[in-house]
């Protein structure tokens, strides 16, 4: 921390909560990817045979270099998944009763201007955080984990982008490792890295004491420069060479996670990324409306099997605000 001392006590304090949320998240990736990949090694026969039985998508022509010290970071919201991962669990959450009508009012709200606007909004991501924290605090762990499970099928499943999805296997299929950065709970993140078997997540950590929610996190939420602190912890401890790693993203918030890598993409993008990504000619593909982005790079066989998402109004929306 010594080289933090020429910030003011106030930004000093707010760094060293992004650089504690970055490592309790690396850590906890850690440790979840290896029990994913003991349970992806068993499920492999069953998921083989599943995936020949369906039409893939054609592998996106982009190089990507069977390296060891290479691997991939994808966010999740808007860039793997539409919408956003908390306010689907809460309407999972709530399905069960585990919280009353005004707070889905919030939750439904928070995603509606999410599907509409397009852009992570700090204010309704704090509010999001809130929310969810006051929600599990007093349940176990393992009984939010087996409820993640069954939200994931009835409100994440049919949500993945299959062109972002594409993207990742791209390099699974490389050799290359391929992580979940997200603002969302650790363990709804590990949820959506095993079903798309991916090698594992960084996320949000939510304190726990014996196995019980206490309600409070682990340095702050996982979001702008704290994603590139988690992912910067995880690289040292893998072994990565970053300048050889992928990292891709919608929103502008994850800039400095995207200028880390060497290999930055904009999927997706908001208009400040979009914007940002062309000044410095990073790939770009947005896969909202199946229209071909600005080809810097990425060529349009990516995009196979993408499919539009949203409503007419946000559609019309994102093409005002180009």
């Amino acid at each position: 921390m010594a080289a933090l001392g020429w910030l003011t006590p106030r930004r000093r304090s707010a760094t060293a909560r992004s650089v504690l949320a970055g490592e309790a998240a690396a850590e906890a990736a850690r440790k979840t990817s290896l029990q994913l990949e003991q349970e992806r090694e068993e499920e492999a026969a069953a998921l083989e045979a599943a995936r020949a039985s369906e039409a893939a998508p054609e592998e996106p022509e982009f190089p990507v270099a069977g390296d060891v010290r290479a691997a991939a970071f994808f966010d999740l919201d808007n860039t793997v998944m539409q919408g956003a991962a908390i306010f689907h669990f809460g309407r999972g959450l709530y399905k069960r009763k585990f919280f009353q009508r005004r707070e889905l009012a919030r939750f439904a709200w928070a995603q509606v201007w999410f599907r509409l606007a397009g852009v992570e909004d700090p204010a309704h991501m704090q509010e999001a955080r809130d929310s969810a924290l006051s929600i599990v605090k007093g349940h176990r762990v393992s009984e939010l984990m087996s409820i993640g499970e069954e939200i994931y099928d009835e409100y994440m499943a049919d949500r993945i982008w299959p062109g972002t999805r594409a993207l990742a296997q791209a390099h699974l299929d490389a050799g290359q490792k391929v992580w979940l950065v997200t603002a969302a709970p650790v363990e709804t993140a590990t949820i959506i890295a095993r079903r798309l078997g991916l090698t594992g997540a960084l996320g949000t950590v939510a304190e726990s004491v014996d196995g019980v929610y206490t309600g409070r996190l682990v340095g702050e939420l996982l979001h702008g420069p704290a994603k590139a602190e988690a992912v910067r912890a995880l690289a040292a401890a893998e072994g990565l060479d970053l300048a050889r790693c992928a990292a891709y993203s919608d929103s502008h918030n994850d800039i400095p996670m995207l200028s880390l890598v060497g290999h930055p993409y904009a999927i997706n993008p908001d208009t400040k990324l979009r914007r940002h990504a062309r000044d410095r000619e990073w790939r770009l593909r947005d896969y909202r409306t199946g229209r071909k982005a600005a080809k810097i790079g990425i060529p349009a066989a990516a995009g196979l099997g993408a499919v539009a998402g949203g409503t007419a109004a946000a559609v019309a929306l994102h093409r005002r605000r180009r």
